[in-house]
């Protein structure tokens, strides 16, 4: 362990700041939604099943790799294999979250932004989704109203890592979780007491196993990878915070639990509203910000609801942001032996800047385009779509067929004794699906997003 390196101070803590990590945007809007267009309990099912055999396997390896050797991603492999080329497969990791975080704070942003226009009354100028959309895009192509709330949000999370992992991250996230749950059970409650929410509960839960098909399965396969915050970092930075006596196998559960919990809360607060109120569902953005505006124009209350949704909305971002912040900085901190606010100050506005061109996307140079992609969208495909399979494939290798279990074993069952006594399959499982199943899905995952699936099938 390196000397003073910080720990997170409670087993709980961890929980809901690691929850934190996985629980994001798309919770609150992509996985309902894909639920629901994709044969609604028919897909949760098999999303479900695709958690057990490459999410749960991957982040219990993640949190390992982390806890093991107290380090960052970086750190963490050189520790293990004392190879260059496996400290480089973690500073992938680093890579990936800071892209990530440079594109994702102007979508928080947003989120942060439709709070004001939800306490400014805005929404009820709203009868149709046009008026909201052309609302949107006058906001977005307002350089400095992106700009400005890209910059607000990306304060607030440099703010809360700046404080540390205990004073900053474990404390907010004590306070963020709860106050999350607390109102999406209030606008739950809401949508399910509206006249014609039975369809969008049927939208969401109803099994169709007419929509299933190969396709819905990549789907869950992707969603059960992305969804845990895996292949960035996050979950081995979190996890090297953590002390020895806590069981990985039980807070991996718990992690999985709140995740997959939290988006069928978010999902029936949003659909129950969305079709009680006549509105079709849209994937993605136009969901959050041209559609729900409308509903709440359109709900008794809908001027309360709206701000705690899009205050909802921003905690949710929040809580995964400064995780992706934190796998920076701990590389940094650990690798670099920099002080934690001098690597947070830098680093915030290194993001900052990189940032700058995402949130420009949408206004001074959306005509500026590479294979038809503008730089947010590249940031993005590049992120999400090569980084972070690619991360999560060699994370798995490395575990089965580089560490070698008689090693892991050792680790894993600190914390986790009466497991490996009472319920040793269950660690067997985790052996088998960490080393078989969960390389090859996650290739495939890996093949799906680049389009060559695709191409194959054709």
């Amino acid at each position: 362990m390196q000397k003073n390196r910080e720990q997170w101070n409670s087993k709980i803590g961890f929980i809901l700041a690691a929850s934190g990590s996985a629980i994001g945007l798309g919770n609150i809007w992509k996985f309902p939604y894909i639920a629901g267009e994709n044969g609604g309990a028919a897909f949760i099912f098999i999303y479900l099943i695709c958690i057990a055999i490459i999410g749960l396997p991957v982040l219990i390896g993640e949190i390992l790799l982390g806890r093991t050797t107290q380090r960052n991603p970086v750190g963490a492999f050189r520790k293990l294999s004392n190879s260059s080329f496996w400290a480089s497969i973690g500073g992938l990791g680093v890579l990936a979250g800071f892209i990530i975080l440079s594109f994702y704070t102007v979508v928080a942003g947003w989120s942060l932004g439709y709070i004001f226009e939800a306490i400014s009354g805005v929404f009820y100028d709203f009868n149709k989704i046009e008026s909201a959309g052309i609302h949107f895009q006058t906001l977005t192509n307002n350089v400095t109203w992106i700009v400005g709330f890209t910059a607000a949000f990306l304060l607030l999370t440099m703010a809360i890592v700046y404080a540390g992992v205990q004073k900053g991250i474990e404390r907010g996230s004590k306070i963020m979780m709860p106050l999350l749950f607390v109102i999406l059970i209030i606008l739950m409650i809401k949508g399910l007491t509206m006249p014609g929410a039975e369809k969008g509960v049927a939208f969401l839960l109803e099994p169709n196993w007419d929509n299933v098909t190969g396709e819905t399965v990549l789907l869950a396969l992707g969603h059960a990878f992305f969804t845990l915050s895996l292949g960035m970092g996050a979950m081995m930075t979190y996890g090297s915070y953590m002390k020895q006596s806590n069981s990985i196998m039980s807070s991996s559960l718990q992690i999985i639990f709140l995740d997959t919990i939290i988006a069928l809360i978010a999902g029936v607060a949003i659909f129950t509203a969305v079709f009680a109120t006549g509105q079709n569902p849209s994937e993605g953005p136009g969901l959050i910000f041209l559609t729900l505006p409308v509903v709440f124009t359109k709900m008794t209350g809908g001027y309360i609801f709206s701000i705690l949704f899009f205050l909802l909305l921003s905690i949710a971002a929040l809580t995964s942001s400064i995780s992706l912040l934190e796998v920076v900085i701990a590389y940094f901190v650990d690798e670099k032996k920099w002080d934690r606010k001098k690597a947070v100050l830098i680093f915030g506005g290194v993001t900052f800047l990189v940032a700058l061109p995402s949130a420009l996307s949408f206004n001074l140079i959306k005509d500026v385009t590479f294979f038809g992609l503008n730089y947010f969208d590249i940031a993005d495909y590049l992120a999400s779509n090569i980084l972070l399979p690619f991360g999560g494939l060699f994370i798995s290798i490395f575990i089965a067929w580089i560490w070698g279990f008689d090693k892991v074993f050792i680790e894993l069952k600190k914390g986790s004794e009466s497991l490996f006594e009472k319920h040793i399959w269950v660690i067997n499982a985790w052996k088998v699906f960490i080393k078989y199943f969960a390389p090859v899905l996650i290739f495939l995952v890996l093949l799906s997003k680049l389009g060559i699936l695709d191409v194959i099938f054709k």
